[in-house]
C-alpha cells in the first residue's frame, strides 16, 4: 500500500508533461513487474524509488526526448502474463522484444495502443495462447512482426492488411487455422512472409501477386490446396519459394521462375502434375530445386540449360517418363545433389555421342537414380568423382561387370547397387574404398567366394548386404572382424560349411545402440533409405538409424550346429538362419538376446528341446521354429503366449504345449515308463531270491542224502548245472520283459 501511495503522490506532483509521461511509463512497468513471478531476479532495479532514472533501467532505451523508445526483454526469463501491462502508457515505444521467455496467457487487445511501434518480437513463448488480436491492425507503422513459436490458435485476422508498412511477417509455428486472408495482398512493402508449420487451409490468394517486393515466401507444412496462383509470376524480386508439405496440385504456370533472383524453389510433397515448367531457370540464379513426391510426368528437353548455378535438384517419387540424357544434356557443372529415384527414367548413362554422362560433375556428392528403368554398363569415371559420397543406382537394369579405376575416392561412404544384373566376383576395386559405411550388392548375379580381405580393407562398414546372389564357398572367419557392422545379410546364396563361431569382434552388435542420428557432412544423406527384410517384411530404414542390428544367413546350405557365440551379440534385433542344414540343439543361452524382436530358425535339422531361456525374450514379436526335429514342451512366457499361431512350431512332431496340443499324452507315457522301471526292479529281486532258495535247499539236503564221495560229487555237479540253467532262464525272462516294456 505504501508503494502504491508513493506512486499516486508522484503522479499528483507532475507539473511537466514530460515528467508525467516518464512517471506513467515507470508506474506501468513497476505494476507489471509486480504481477510476474520471480521478476526481482531480472527486473530488480525497476522500482518507483529510482523512477527519475527510468532511462538507465536495465532493458530500456530512451529517445533523445527522454521517452521510452525500446523495451528489449529477450531472454530475461520472465514468467507471467501480459495482462497487467498498460500498453497505452508507451505512446513513443518503437521496439518491443519479449522473445524467449515463459510468458503465458494471451496477447491483450491493448497491444494495439502501441501506435508508434515499428518492431514487435514475441517469438519463442510457447505457452502464449489465444488468437492474434484484431487490434494488431492499428499498428500502422509496424515494419517487423515476429510471433514465431507461440501457442496461438485461430485464424490470421484480415486486419493484417492494414499494416501497409510491414516488411517482415514471421508467424512460423503458431498453429494458425483457417485460410490466408486476401487482404494480405495489401502488404505491398512486404519482403519476408513466413507462415510455415501451421494448420492453414484453403487456397493461396491470387492477391499474393500484388506483393511485388516479396523476396521470401514460406508456406511449408500446412494444408493449403488448390493450385499455385499464376500471379506468382509477378513476384520479380522473389528469391525463395517454399510451399512443400501441402495439398497443392494441378499444373504450374509456364511463366513460373521469371524472377532473375529466384535461387530456391521447394515444392515437394504436394500433388502437382503435368510437365515441369521449362521456365524454372529463366532467371539464371536457381541453386536449390526440390520437387520430391509429386506427380510430374515429364521434363522438357533442355529445361536445365540456364541452370548454370544449380547445386541441388530432387525429383524423387514422381511419374517422370523421359530419357535421362535428354533431361540432362546440359547439366550444371556445380551440381552437388542429383536425385531422380522412383520415376520412369530410361536409357543409358551415355550421351548421344557415346560419351559418359555426368562424368564432369566433379562437385557431385549425392547421386540417386534408383528405382528407374536405366540400363547398360556403369561408366568407369564414377569412381574418380572426387566429392561423391553416396551413389544409389539400385533397382534398375544395369548389367555387366562393375568397372573400377585405379582409385576409389575417399569421400565415398554409401554404395547401393542392389537389384540390377551385375555379374562377376566381389570386385577387388572395392578394396580401395576404405571409407565405405554402407555396401549393398544384393539382388544381382555376383558369384565366387566372399573375400577374406573385406573386413580389413573396409573397416568402417556398418551395413553389408550381399543377399540374392550366387556367392558360394564358406563364410570366411575374417568376416567376423567387422567391429562397426550392424547389419549382415548374406541370405539366398550358395554358401556352405559352418557358421563362424567367434563373434567377439562384432562390437557394434554386442550391445544396444542408441537410436540417435548420426551427423553427416552432407545433411542430404539423412533422407536416404536402405531396405532390410525384417519380420518377414521389406522395411526401408533411414541411414541415420543406429538401433537396427541384425544377421540374416537364410536360404543357404550352411551346416553343423548354431554357434553359441551368437548369443553374445546382445544388441541383435533380428536373427534369421532359416532354410539351411543346421543341426544340433538351439543354444541354451538364446535368452540372452533380450532385444531380439525377430527369430527365424525354420527349415533346418535342429533337434532336442526348445531352451527354457527362450521365454526371456520379452521383445520377440516374430518367431518361426517350424520344419525341424524339435521335441518336448514349448516354453511358456508372457511374450511367447502372445505368439499364438501354431504354424510357427509346425512340422516338429515331438513338440507339444501352447499353442499346439497339450502335453497330456506325454505325461501318461512318462508315468507308465516310471511304473515299468519299478516293476523291473521288483522282478529282479524276486528272481534272485527264488534262485538262492532253490540252490540252498538242494545243497543242504544233498549233504545228508549222499554220504559217498562219488555220489556227493555227482550231486554237486548236478546242482551247478541246475543253477546255470535257472540263471539262464531268469536272464531270458528278464530280457523278454524288458523288450515288452520298451514296446
Amino acid at each position: 500500500m505504501k508503494h502504491l501511495h508513493l506512486v499516486g503522490l508522484l503522479l499528483l506532483s507532475c507539473t511537466c508533461p514530460l515528467l508525467c509521461a516518464a512517471r506513467r511509463e515507470a508506474v506501468a512497468l513497476v505494476r507489471w513487474k509486480a504481477s510476474l513471478d520471480g521478476a526481482d531476479r531480472s527486473l530488480g532495479p525497476w522500482s518507483m524509488a529510482n523512477s527519475t532514472s527510468l532511462c538507465r533501467w536495465r532493458y530500456i532505451t530512451c529517445d533523445s526526448a527522454g521517452h521510452l523508445s525500446e523495451l528489449n526483454l529477450g531472454g530475461a526469463r520472465l514468467n507471467g502474463t501480459l495482462d497487467e501491462l498498460d500498453f497505452s502508457a508507451f505512446p513513443h515505444m518503437e521496439k518491443l522484444t519479449l522473445s524467449r521467455n515463459d510468458l503465458h496467457g494471451t496477447i491483450p487487445a491493448g497491444i494495439g495502443n502501441l501506435t508508434s511501434l515499428v518492431v514487435l518480437r514475441i517469438f519463442d513463448n510457447p505457452s502464449l495462447r489465444g488468437a492474434i488480436p484484431r487490434t494488431i491492425g492499428q499498428l500502422k507503422h509496424l515494419v517487423v512482426l515476429e510471433l514465431d513459436g507461440l501457442g496461438l490458435g485461430g485464424s490470421l485476422p484480415g486486419e493484417i492488411g492494414n499494416l501497409t508498412s510491414l516488411e517482415n511477417l514471421n508467424l512460423n509455428l503458431v498453429v494458425l487455422t483457417g485460410s490466408i486472408p486476401p487482404t494480405i495482398g495489401m502488404l505491398v512493402k512486404l519482403r519476408v512472409l513466413d507462415l510455415e508449420n501451421n494448420n492453414l487451409t484453403g487456397i493461396i490468394p491470387v492477391e499474393i501477386g500484388n506483393m511485388t517486393e516479396l523476396q521470401y515466401m514460406h508456406f511449408q507444412d500446412n494444408y493449403l490446396e488448390g493450385s499455385l496462383p499464376g500471379t506468382i509470376s509477378r513476384l520479380i524480386n522473389l528469391q525463395e519459394l517454399g510451399v512443400s508439405g501441402n495439398q497443392l496440385g494441378g499444373h504450374i504456370v509456364l511463366e513460373f521462375g521469371n524472377s532473375s533472383l529466384l535461387n530456391t524453389v521447394d515444392i515437394a510433397k504436394n500433388n502437382f502434375s503435368g510437365m515441369f515448367p521449362p521456365s524454372i531457370c529463366v532467371g539464371g540464379a536457381l541453386k536449390f530445386l526440390d520437387a520430391r513426391y509429386n506427380g510430374f510426368t515429364g521434363i522438357r528437353h533442355r529445361t536445365f540449360r540456364n541452370c548454370t548455378t544449380l547445386r541441388y535438384v530432387d525429383f524423387t517419387a514422381n511419374n517422370i517418363v523421359a530419357e535421362l540424357r535428354v533431361c540432362f544434356s546440359d547439366h550444371p557443372k556445380w551440381l552437388t545433389t542429383m536425385a531422380f529415384s522412383q520415376n520412369q527414367l530410361y536409357g543409358t548413362l551415355q550421351t548421344d555421342r557415346r560419351e559418359d554422362l555426368l562424368c564432369n560433375l566433379t562437385n557431385l556428392s549425392l547421386l540417386d537414380l534408383s528405382n528407374n528403368a536405366l540400363h547398360g554398363d556403369l561408366p568407369k569415371c564414377f569412381w574418380d568423382l572426387p566429392n561423391l559420397g553416396l551413389m544409389d543406382l539400385s533397382s534398375n537394369s544395369f548389367s555387366g561387370v562393375i568397372p573400377f579405376s585405379r582409385t576409389c575416392q575417399v569421400k565415398l561412404k554409401y554404395l547401393l547397387l542392389a537389384n540390377n544384373h551385375f555379374r562377376g566376383t566381389f570386385r577387388l576395386g572395392l578394396k580401395k574404398c576404405i571409407n565405405l559405411t554402407t555396401l549393398d550388392l544384393g539382388g544381382n548375379d555376383f558369384s565366387g567366394t566372399i573375400p577374406s580381405w573385406a573386413s580389413m580393407s573396409l573397416p568402417k562398414l556398418n551395413f553389408l548386404r550381399l543377399s540374392s546372389n550366387m556367392f558360394d564357398g564358406i563364410i570366411p572367419h575374417e568376416i567376423l572382424q567387422f567391429r562397426r557392422l550392424r547389419v549382415l545379410d548374406l541370405s539366398k546364396n550358395k554358401l556352405t560349411g559352418p557358421v563362424p563361431d567367434d563373434f567377439t569382434n562384432f562390437t557394434a552388435m554386442a550391445q544396444e545402440q542408441e537410436s540417435t542420428g548420426i551427423t553427416y557432412a552432407d545433411p542430404d544423406f539423412s533422407e536416404k533409405r536402405i531396405h532390410i527384410v525384417w519380420k518377414n517384411v521389406n522395411y526401408a530404414y533411414s541411414l541415420r538409424i543406429r538401433a537396427v542390428a541384425g544377421i540374416d544367413l537364410s536360404g543357404n546350405s550352411l551346416s553343423r550346429e548354431i554357434p553359441n557365440g551368437l548369443t553374445t551379440l546382445l544388441g541383435l534385433r533380428y536373427l534369421n538362419l532359416s532354410g539351411n542344414h543346421l543341426s544340433g540343439c538351439i543354444p541354451e543361452d538364446i535368452g540372452n538376446l533380450v532385444l531380439l524382436e525377430s527369430l527365424d530358425l525354420s527349415e533346418n535339422q535342429l533337434s532336442g528341446e526348445i531352451p527354457p531361456s527362450l521365454a526371456a525374450l520379452k521383445s520377440i514379436s516374430v518367431l518361426n521354429l517350424s520344419s525341424n526335429g524339435l521335441s518336448g514342451r514349448i516354453p511358456t512366457g508372457s511374450q511367447l503366449q502372445v505368439l499364438d499361431d501354431p504354424s510357427i512350431y509346425s512340422n516338429n512332431p515331438g513338440l507339444c504345449g501352447f499353442p499346439l496340443e497339450d502335453c497330456i499324452n506325454s505325461s501318461i507315457a512318462a508315468q507308465a515308463e516310471t511304473s515299468l522301471d519299478e516293476d523291473r526292479e521288483t522282478m529282479w529281486v524276486y528272481c534272485f531270491v527264488a534262485a538262492g532258495f532253490i540252490f540252498g535247499f538242494w545243497l543242504y539236503w544233498g549233504i545228508f542224502m549222499f554220504r559217498s564221495k562219488t555220489w556227493r560229487c555227482a550231486f554237486y555237479q548236478y546242482v551247478d548245472d541246475m543253477q546255470a540253467k535257472v540263471t539262464k532262464k531268469i536272464y531270458s525272462f528278464i530280457s523278454r520283459f524288458q523288450a515288452d516294456g520298451s514296446k
